[in-house]
């Protein structure tokens, strides 16, 4: 193999992984962020948001290829997949799912030093992220089941920072999974057409023409939900601007998706790291700067 087949096959590879298209990797990173330092009262050790961080985007690499391997005969019809390595025949299913295993064995030996309950913990995030694919086959809301994987570094966090999950980790883990179906619905929206060809199962299409009430009705119960953690918990002004943007980045969202077009939609869900970071500074503003600010 030559040094230019070499580099066209790790092209190939990153097109897979979607490291390319960072949003996923975001999408789970700020609600295991918002557990981390949480849990931690906003001092959460380096290493462990070091190990967080490179572990989603591993667990989301290998979460893509595996969605890729299932959906591998469905992409080609769909007009925005048909050009992913796989759905292309440009990588072989043994090609993607050795690159799939390779990923899983690299995030699991980074939470090794980490306490045993994560692992047991993270197992269930293997098995989560690789089903969740073929739910689309006979689910209503696969969505909801996405939230919960792409969640699930929730509970992990809580586990590694303070050696159980408790229910405040189990209730932020029920809010991402409403922001999950707000942001994955509208991402939905985009392949409805091409969905309802080849029979895949979709929020978008559950939800019917009540979709896009549905998205902001999920946006509501995410920050009610974190309103009511915020409001638990004793925290003050900086955490509640951080809910107040974020509601602000919602309704922004009503306006991008509200004529259901699909560059509206794609672009709304693109935007939803906005969503996750406004929480996320909230939150830092809270247990960091607040205290600072009132020395």
């Amino acid at each position: 193999m030559t040094f230019a087949d070499l580099r066209q096959r790790l092209d190939l590879y990153e097109k897979l992984m979607r490291l390319d298209k960072p949003i996923g990797t975001l999408l789970l990173l700020w609600p295991t962020f918002w557990a981390l330092w949480i849990a931690s009262e906003g001092q959460p050790q380096a290493l462990l948001a070091w190990i967080f961080a490179l572990g989603t985007l591993l667990m989301r690499s290998a979460g893509c290829v595996i969605n890729d391997y299932a959906d591998r005969d469905f992409d080609p019809h769909v007009e925005r997949t048909r050009e992913r390595p796989l759905a292309a025949r440009r990588v072989s299913t043994r090609e993607a799912l050795t690159l799939a295993a390779v990923l899983i064995v690299c995030a699991f030996l980074l939470i090794l030093p980490i306490l045993r309950d994560v692992w047991w913990l993270a197992l269930i995030a293997v098995f989560l992220a690789a089903s969740y694919p073929f739910t689309k086959r006979f689910f209503a809301l696969p969505q909801a089941y996405l939230g919960v994987a792409f969640g699930f570094g929730i509970p992990m966090a809580f586990a590694a920072a303070t050696g159980e999950v408790g229910l405040l980790g189990w209730t932020l883990l029920v809010a991402n999974i409403f922001w999950a179906l707000a942001y994955d619905t509208e991402y939905a929206m985009v392949d409805r057409e091409d969905d309802l060809k080849i029979g895949i199962r979709t929020a978008a299409i559950t939800f019917g023409r009540f979709d896009v009430v549905a998205v902001m009705l999920c946006y509501a119960a995410t920050l009610a939900i974190l309103a009511v953690v915020g409001w638990q918990l004793g925290y003050g002004a900086g955490y509640f601007i951080g809910l107040a943007a974020a509601a602000a980045v919602a309704g922004y969202h009503y306006t991008l998706i509200r004529d259901r077009g699909r560059e509206g939609c794609f672009a709304a869900f693109r935007h939803n790291k906005w969503f996750g970071a406004a929480i996320f500074a909230g939150i830092v503003a809270e247990l960091n700067l607040q205290p600072w600010l009132v020395q």
